[in-house]
């Protein structure tokens, strides 16, 4: 994301509107010296899947359905706390949950339709295989070795 410049984008043109998302800020373990005690620089998005307007309701099934262990009370919840900023941890945040939307809400990948090996490379494998065979077995007679 380039600076926070707006809201993140899911896939197209569907966003996830600012007054939606619900930041929360606690202290961070890790770097930071003596600023890290008094800085809260670990950031909390957690964004209401349930009730969302924002997405389209085939989207908003499907992310339900994936993210139902992720969920509580049909919210979800990512966390940042890798960078000392907290404006840089936000900006993690909201890409860290625009990309986990956009994975969610995913259109199912098409079915596998089976096929079948072609003759000729089955030919080709019993007949290498036949070679193989023969070439072992003219090892064992009694002028060899």
């Amino acid at each position: 994301m380039d600076g926070m410049s707006g809201p993140p984008v899911i896939r197209g043109s569907v966003s996830l509107p600012e007054a939606e998302l619900m930041w929360r800020f606690s202290r961070s373990s890790g770097p930071g010296g003596q600023h890290v005690n008094t800085s809260d620089s670990r950031v909390e998005l957690s964004f209401d899947l349930a009730r969302t307007e924002a997405l389209p309701e085939v989207w908003k099934r499907r992310a339900l359905e994936r993210l139902a262990g992720r969920l509580v009370d049909g919210v979800v919840t990512v966390r940042a706390s890798e960078h000392r900023s907290q404006w840089r941890n936000r900006e993690a945040a909201a890409v860290r949950m625009a990309a986990l939307l956009a994975e969610a809400t995913a259109p199912p990948p098409k079915p596998r339709r089976p096929t079948r090996v072609p003759r000729g490379i089955n030919e080709r494998r019993l007949r290498q295989k036949k070679q193989r065979s023969d070439t072992k077995r003219g090892r064992s007679g009694r002028d060899w070795g």
